[in-house]
This record gives C-alpha cells, sequence and structure tokens, in this order.
C-alpha cells in the first residue's frame, strides 16, 4: 500500500506525510528530498540549470520507479506532480495507492509561501504583490488534477494532528 498525498506547495505535504507515515508504521519518502539525494543536486538548480520540464520529467519517472519497488510508504508528491506526462491517472489506475489531496485555498497557501519564496524555485522571483494571484490562477490549473485524488482533505482551520487522524479514518472505511 502507498498513500500519496498531493496539493499545491504549501499544503502540508511533507509535514502531514512525516506524520502519517509515523502513525501508519510506514516509511515516508518526500518526492523532492528523493530527488535531489538520487541526482545530488538541488531542485532549485535544476531548476536553474535544465528548466522546470526536464525536472517534471525526473518527477515523473521517479514517482513510476518508486510506484513499483516500494511498498507500506506515505510518499508527498511535489505540487506539480500530478499534474505533467499522466501521472494522475497512473495513480488513480494502481490498485497499491490511495491519493490523498491536502487542500488548501490560495489565500492560506500564500500566508504560508510568502516569506519561504526562496526555497520554492517556481516562485522565488515573483513579486509579493502579485504572488497570491499567481498562487490562486495556478491552484485554478491545477485543480483538475488534484480533485481527481481518492480522497480530498481540507486542511484550513485543522491541526496536524486532526488532519492525520481524518486521513488515517479515510484509510480503513477503504480497506488500505
Amino acid at each position: 500500500m502507498i498513500v500519496i498525498l498531493l496539493g499545491y506547495m504549501g499544503s502540508g505535504k511533507s509535514t502531514i506525510g512525516s506524520l502519517l507515515a509515523k502513525k501508519l508504521n510506514y516509511g515516508f519518502i518526500d518526492l523532492d528530498n528523493y530527488i535531489e539525494t538520487e541526482l545530488n543536486e538541488s531542485i532549485s538548480n535544476l531548476f536553474k540549470k535544465k528548466g522546470e520540464i526536464y525536472y517534471r520529467i525526473i518527477e515523473s519517472k521517479t514517482v513510476k520507479k518508486i510506484c513499483k519497488v516500494q511498498s507500506n510508504i506515505v510518499l508527498s508528491l511535489g505540487g506539480g506532480t500530478p499534474c505533467y506526462d499522466n501521472t494522475m491517472s497512473l495513480l488513480l489506475q494502481n490498485p497499491n495507492v490511495f491519493t490523498v489531496y491536502l487542500k488548501a485555498t490560495s489565500q492560506t497557501l500564500y500566508k504560508r509561501l510568502n516569506n519561504k519564496k526562496i526555497k520554492r524555485p517556481l516562485i522565488s522571483k515573483i513579486n509579493d504583490k502579485i504572488l497570491q494571484e499567481f498562487i490562486a490562477k495556478h491552484l485554478f490549473e491545477r485543480s483538475v488534477f488534484y480533485s481527481q485524488a481518492h480522497h480530498v482533505e481540507c486542511v484550513e482551520s485543522k491541526s496536524n494532528s486532526q488532519i492525520v487522524e481524518a486521513i488515517s479514518i479515510t484509510l480503513k472505511k477503504n480497506d488500505f
């Protein structure tokens, strides 16, 4: 069984993923960290040197590889991962995968991301004044992919432990 967390950057995928893995007694893989380790290169440098499309191809190949060779893990995807190379469709077709969309409003995401832009290559050079609009537009474009997840977990006004508990209950209800 592989539980996959998806959602926009800043939605809490890495934090919730780590906590959920502990609760389920699963391993945890953060896709961005995994790729950085595998390639011995930061995501920011990959974006600068090779561009976003190159990175999206690497993401897609890595997700497919992980889903073939791993089990009993929680995998947190990058924000754009499900939106490229038919990745979301492949995840939904895999009977050993359960996808969870961590849904947050653009306002919440803006608050979480505004002071951490330097670590996020996609938004690092965006002016603070237009960042919220950029997030809202991007979120709208990606929501068609995110909303296909097996389960949507709204993260607004919930603690991390409440989110983890809600996902755990959903997994049990779905026999995972």
